[in-house]
């Protein structure tokens, strides 16, 4: 298809382009993480994945590199200090420091809150919460010295309501937005803005014990208002331009990605 008339590729570029910036994304091996990676590489991004499992993590370097982006990968545990302490260290060898860090790694237990022991309370806060602090901490600063930056957390809606005997998870991501408004409070000022992405339910490996039930599938499609469950895919375009220079007026915000799932 030819440009329309008076269509700039250089104006969209300015709004929109990633080249030349460096990305971490937590979680990127698999669902909503992998498919904001693969955004970012595709608007220009050098990209450094970070996940547990190193199999999903090498599935995604090699999609990246097969569209011709700069990507490498970093295996690692986040669920504890020392982890993310060095899985920082290795994601800023590649490429350099990173313009760009999204927090999309999680775990979500499941038990009804009556039967949450510590365990689960700390794995679950440790992964959701404690691991994008530490990585804002770590990365952050650098930003606000250059006077360039973004930081993603990717939340959920259980940051703004109960649901599923996720008390936990609820609670973390909880932190998380309270913790996005924070680090917009302190960074922004030097031009790292901050901002969260909030699904509705979302076909990933993290809720696959709610998709093993085809009646609650449904009854959640039913209640977003496109009609439709959201997929990895839908977080592209909210994840360029939130990490991108068009959004340097944009932070300490919710962005709902979740097809009126919130409004319903």
């Amino acid at each position: 298809m030819s440009p329309l008339p008076g269509s700039d590729p250089s104006y969209l570029a300015g709004l929109f382009s990633l080249n030349g910036r460096v990305a971490v994304v937590t979680g990127g091996g698999s669902g909503i993480g992998r498919g904001i990676a693969e955004a970012l590489a595709r608007a220009g991004a050098a990209v450094v994945v970070i996940a547990r499992r190193p199999g999903p993590l090498t599935d995604t370097v090699a999609a990246l590199r097969a569209h011709g982006c700069a990507a490498d990968h970093v295996a690692a545990d986040l669920g504890t200090r020392d982890g993310v302490a060095d899985a920082a260290e290795r994601a800023a060898a590649p490429f350099g420091e990173p313009d760009i860090l999204v927090n999309a790694a999680g775990i979500n237990l499941r038990p009804p809150l009556p039967d949450l022991d510590a365990r689960q309370w700390d794995a679950t806060l440790a992964l959701n919460l404690q691991a994008p602090f530490l990585l804002g901490q770590r990365f952050a600063p650098g930003m606000a010295r250059r006077g360039w930056g973004r930081v993603i957390n990717v939340a959920s809606q259980q940051a703004f309501r109960a649901f599923g005997n996720s008390g936990a998870y609820g609670a973390s991501k909880g932190g998380l937005v309270a913790l996005t408004r924070s680090q917009a409070e302190a960074w922004s000022p030097n031009g790292v803005c901050c901002n969260a992405l909030v699904p509705g339910f979302v076909l990933t490996p993290l809720t696959a014990e709610v998709a093993a039930d085809p009646a609650r599938v449904h009854a959640l499609r039913a209640r977003t208002l496109t009609g439709r469950n959201g997929t990895p895919e839908d977080f592209a375009a909210a994840a360029v331009f939130l990490a991108g220079p068009g959004s340097g007026h944009v932070t300490g915000h919710a962005l709902f990605v979740d097809g009126g799932f919130a409004a319903h």
